[in-house]
Protein backbone atom coordinates (compact mmCIF):
# COMPACT_ATOMS: atom_id res chain seq x y z
CA UNK A 1 0.00 0.00 0.00
CA UNK A 2 1.41 3.37 -0.96
CA UNK A 3 2.29 5.79 1.83
CA UNK A 4 2.53 9.51 1.20
CA UNK A 5 5.00 11.81 2.92
CA UNK A 6 2.50 13.46 5.25
CA UNK A 7 1.06 10.36 6.89
CA UNK A 8 3.72 8.04 8.37
CA UNK A 9 2.59 4.44 8.39
CA UNK A 10 2.70 2.12 11.39
CA UNK A 11 0.93 -1.01 10.12
CA UNK A 12 3.33 -3.98 10.07
CA UNK A 13 1.66 -5.52 7.01
CA UNK A 14 2.23 -2.86 4.35
CA UNK A 15 5.01 -1.34 2.35
CA UNK A 16 5.52 2.39 2.00
CA UNK A 17 6.00 3.93 -1.44
CA UNK A 18 7.80 7.20 -2.05
CA UNK A 19 7.98 8.78 -5.48
CA UNK A 20 10.88 11.02 -6.34
CA UNK A 21 9.16 14.23 -5.32
CA UNK A 22 8.39 13.09 -1.74
CA UNK A 23 11.03 10.45 -1.04
CA UNK A 24 13.00 11.18 1.07
CA UNK A 25 29.44 -10.18 15.22
CA UNK A 26 28.86 -10.59 17.43
CA UNK A 27 31.88 -12.66 16.34
CA UNK A 28 34.45 -12.00 19.07
CA UNK A 29 37.15 -14.63 19.60
CA UNK A 30 35.95 -17.01 22.30
CA UNK A 31 39.38 -17.31 23.89
CA UNK A 32 39.20 -18.04 27.60
CA UNK A 33 42.64 -16.53 28.22
CA UNK A 34 42.52 -13.04 29.72
CA UNK A 35 46.25 -12.51 30.13
CA UNK A 36 47.34 -9.30 28.43
CA UNK A 37 50.61 -8.32 30.14
CA UNK A 38 51.16 -5.23 28.00
CA UNK A 39 47.69 -3.78 28.37
CA UNK A 40 44.37 -4.99 27.04
CA UNK A 41 44.19 -5.84 23.36
CA UNK A 42 40.39 -5.86 23.55
CA UNK A 43 38.01 -3.03 22.80
CA UNK A 44 35.83 -1.67 25.63
CA UNK A 45 32.85 -3.57 24.22
CA UNK A 46 34.84 -6.82 24.03
CA UNK A 47 35.94 -6.33 27.64
CA UNK A 48 32.31 -5.87 28.71
CA UNK A 49 31.31 -9.02 26.84
CA UNK A 50 34.12 -11.01 28.44
CA UNK A 51 33.17 -9.75 31.91
CA UNK A 52 29.51 -10.61 31.42
CA UNK A 53 30.45 -14.01 30.03
CA UNK A 54 32.63 -14.75 33.06
CA UNK A 55 29.87 -13.79 35.50
CA UNK A 56 27.28 -15.93 33.72
CA UNK A 57 29.61 -18.93 33.70
CA UNK A 58 30.69 -18.47 37.33
CA UNK A 59 27.08 -18.26 38.51
CA UNK A 60 26.21 -21.38 36.57
CA UNK A 61 23.69 -19.68 34.28
CA UNK A 62 25.39 -20.83 31.08
CA UNK A 63 27.86 -23.51 30.11
CA UNK A 64 31.04 -22.49 28.26
CA UNK A 65 30.34 -25.20 25.69
CA UNK A 66 26.90 -23.70 25.04
CA UNK A 67 28.48 -20.28 24.49
CA UNK A 68 31.00 -21.81 22.08
CA UNK A 69 28.17 -23.47 20.14
CA UNK A 70 26.20 -20.24 19.96
CA UNK A 71 29.18 -18.25 18.75
CA UNK A 72 30.09 -20.93 16.20
CA UNK A 73 26.53 -20.85 14.91
CA UNK A 74 26.68 -17.12 14.20
CA UNK A 75 30.19 -17.34 12.77
CA UNK A 76 29.60 -20.22 10.37
CA UNK A 77 25.98 -21.34 10.04
CA UNK A 78 23.84 -18.20 9.99
CA UNK A 79 24.67 -14.71 8.85
CA UNK A 80 24.93 -12.39 5.87
CA UNK A 81 27.08 -14.89 3.96
CA UNK A 82 23.88 -16.94 3.55
CA UNK A 83 21.96 -14.04 2.09
CA UNK A 84 24.91 -13.25 -0.14
CA UNK A 85 24.83 -16.78 -1.55
CA UNK A 86 21.13 -16.40 -2.27
CA UNK A 87 21.66 -13.08 -4.06
CA UNK A 88 24.57 -14.39 -6.12
CA UNK A 89 22.57 -17.42 -7.23
CA UNK A 90 19.70 -15.15 -8.29
CA UNK A 91 22.12 -13.02 -10.31
CA UNK A 92 23.40 -16.01 -12.30
CA UNK A 93 20.28 -18.20 -12.45
CA UNK A 94 17.12 -16.53 -13.82
CA UNK A 95 14.94 -19.54 -12.97
CA UNK A 96 16.10 -19.47 -9.34
CA UNK A 97 15.52 -15.72 -9.25
CA UNK A 98 11.93 -16.19 -10.41
CA UNK A 99 11.34 -18.80 -7.68
CA UNK A 100 12.98 -16.56 -5.10
CA UNK A 101 10.71 -13.62 -5.89
CA UNK A 102 7.64 -15.86 -5.87
CA UNK A 103 8.39 -17.78 -2.66
CA UNK A 104 11.51 -16.59 -0.90
CA UNK A 105 11.58 -19.19 1.86
CA UNK A 106 11.12 -22.15 -0.48
CA UNK A 107 13.81 -20.94 -2.87
CA UNK A 108 16.25 -20.34 -0.02
CA UNK A 109 15.73 -23.88 1.22
CA UNK A 110 17.12 -25.07 -2.11
CA UNK A 111 20.44 -23.61 -0.89
CA UNK A 112 19.89 -24.92 2.65
CA UNK A 113 19.33 -21.38 3.91
CA UNK A 114 16.63 -20.56 6.46
CA UNK A 115 15.40 -21.60 9.85
CA UNK A 116 13.91 -19.97 12.91
CA UNK A 117 13.36 -16.30 12.19
CA UNK A 118 13.47 -16.87 8.45
CA UNK A 119 10.51 -19.18 7.92
CA UNK A 120 8.46 -16.67 5.94
CA UNK A 121 10.74 -14.61 3.75
CA UNK A 122 9.69 -12.16 1.06
CA UNK A 123 12.38 -11.01 -1.35
CA UNK A 124 11.90 -7.66 -3.09
CA UNK A 125 13.93 -6.74 -6.15
CA UNK A 126 15.73 -3.48 -6.77
CA UNK A 127 15.51 -2.10 -10.30
CA UNK A 128 16.67 1.15 -11.91
CA UNK A 129 13.12 2.43 -11.37
CA UNK A 130 12.57 1.24 -7.79
CA UNK A 131 14.76 0.82 -4.71
CA UNK A 132 13.60 -1.13 -1.65
CA UNK A 133 14.42 -0.55 2.02
CA UNK A 134 13.57 -2.84 4.95
CA UNK A 135 12.63 -1.65 8.42
CA UNK A 136 10.71 -2.94 11.43
CA UNK A 137 8.84 0.03 12.87
CA UNK A 138 7.40 -1.56 16.01
CA UNK A 139 10.37 -3.63 17.20
CA UNK A 140 13.37 -5.03 15.33
CA UNK A 141 12.23 -8.16 13.49
CA UNK A 142 15.06 -9.34 11.31
CA UNK A 143 15.85 -12.50 9.29
CA UNK A 144 18.66 -13.81 11.49
CA UNK A 145 19.37 -17.04 9.54
CA UNK A 146 19.85 -15.04 6.34
CA UNK A 147 21.47 -11.82 7.57
CA UNK A 148 22.89 -12.74 10.97
CA UNK A 149 22.80 -10.39 13.95
CA UNK A 150 21.01 -7.10 13.23
CA UNK A 151 23.19 -4.00 13.25
CA UNK A 152 22.66 -1.66 16.19
CA UNK A 153 21.22 1.08 13.98
CA UNK A 154 18.50 -1.24 12.66
CA UNK A 155 17.02 -1.40 16.17
CA UNK A 156 17.30 2.32 16.87
CA UNK A 157 14.12 4.44 17.07
CA UNK A 158 15.52 7.11 14.71
CA UNK A 159 16.07 4.57 11.92
CA UNK A 160 12.74 2.82 12.54
CA UNK A 161 10.80 6.07 12.29
CA UNK A 162 12.81 8.06 9.77
CA UNK A 163 13.17 5.19 7.30
CA UNK A 164 9.42 5.49 6.79
CA UNK A 165 9.12 9.28 6.88
CA UNK A 166 12.29 10.26 5.00
CA UNK A 167 13.90 7.20 3.39
CA UNK A 168 15.82 9.20 0.80
CA UNK A 169 17.40 11.28 3.54
CA UNK A 170 18.24 8.18 5.57
CA UNK A 171 19.87 6.53 2.56
CA UNK A 172 21.95 9.63 1.94
CA UNK A 173 23.24 9.42 5.52
CA UNK A 174 24.41 5.88 4.72
CA UNK A 175 26.17 7.25 1.65
CA UNK A 176 23.60 5.77 -0.72
CA UNK A 177 22.49 8.49 -3.10
CA UNK A 178 19.95 7.38 -5.68
CA UNK A 179 18.92 9.11 -8.89
CA UNK A 180 16.02 11.49 -8.16
CA UNK A 181 13.74 9.56 -10.51
CA UNK A 182 14.20 6.28 -8.59
CA UNK A 183 11.16 5.46 -6.52
CA UNK A 184 11.78 4.25 -2.94
CA UNK A 185 9.58 1.62 -1.32
CA UNK A 186 9.86 0.83 2.40
CA UNK A 187 8.89 -2.64 3.63
CA UNK A 188 7.87 -3.17 7.26
CA UNK A 189 8.96 -6.53 8.67
CA UNK A 190 7.01 -8.46 11.30
CA UNK A 191 7.65 -11.48 13.50
CA UNK A 192 5.77 -13.58 10.92
CA UNK A 193 6.93 -11.97 7.67
CA UNK A 194 10.45 -10.74 7.05
CA UNK A 195 11.87 -9.03 4.01
CA UNK A 196 15.18 -9.14 2.19
CA UNK A 197 16.25 -6.94 -0.70
CA UNK A 198 17.61 -8.45 -3.91
CA UNK A 199 20.02 -5.71 -5.01
CA UNK A 200 20.95 -5.03 -8.59
CA UNK A 201 24.04 -6.80 -9.89
CA UNK A 202 26.93 -4.31 -10.16
CA UNK A 203 28.17 -3.34 -13.59
CA UNK A 204 31.40 -4.88 -14.76
CA UNK A 205 30.83 -8.27 -13.14
CA UNK A 206 30.06 -10.40 -16.18
CA UNK A 207 33.40 -12.19 -15.79
CA UNK A 208 32.86 -13.13 -12.13
CA UNK A 209 31.67 -16.53 -10.99
CA UNK A 210 28.99 -17.08 -8.37
CA UNK A 211 31.39 -17.20 -5.41
CA UNK A 212 33.09 -13.98 -6.46
CA UNK A 213 29.70 -12.31 -6.89
CA UNK A 214 28.67 -13.37 -3.38
CA UNK A 215 31.75 -11.58 -2.04
CA UNK A 216 30.31 -8.31 -3.38
CA UNK A 217 26.99 -8.63 -1.58
CA UNK A 218 26.89 -6.55 1.59
CA UNK A 219 24.53 -6.91 4.52
CA UNK A 220 23.38 -3.31 4.04
CA UNK A 221 22.59 -4.00 0.37
CA UNK A 222 20.21 -6.77 1.48
CA UNK A 223 18.53 -4.36 3.93
CA UNK A 224 18.43 -1.67 1.27
CA UNK A 225 20.48 0.97 3.05
CA UNK A 226 23.48 0.24 0.87
CA UNK A 227 24.52 -1.15 -2.49
CA UNK A 228 26.71 -4.12 -3.45
CA UNK A 229 30.41 -3.44 -3.61
CA UNK A 230 32.03 -2.75 -6.95
CA UNK A 231 34.30 -5.48 -8.32
CA UNK A 232 37.46 -3.56 -7.48
CA UNK A 233 36.52 -2.68 -3.90
CA UNK A 234 35.16 -5.84 -2.29
CA UNK A 235 32.27 -6.17 0.10
CA UNK A 236 31.75 -4.02 3.16
CA UNK A 237 28.94 -3.92 5.74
Amino acid sequence: MAQDHDHPHHDHHHSHDHDHSHSHSHSHDHDHSHDHPHGSELSPMELRVRALESILVEKGYVEPAALDTLIETYETKVGPHNGARVVARAWVDPAFKARLLQDGSAAMRELDVGGRGGEHMVVVENTPEEHNVVVCTLCSCYPWPVLGLPPVWYKSPPYRSRAVIDPRGVLAEFGTVLPPETRIRVWDSTAELRYMVLPMRPAGTDHLDEAALADLVTRDAMIGTGLPASPDRGARA
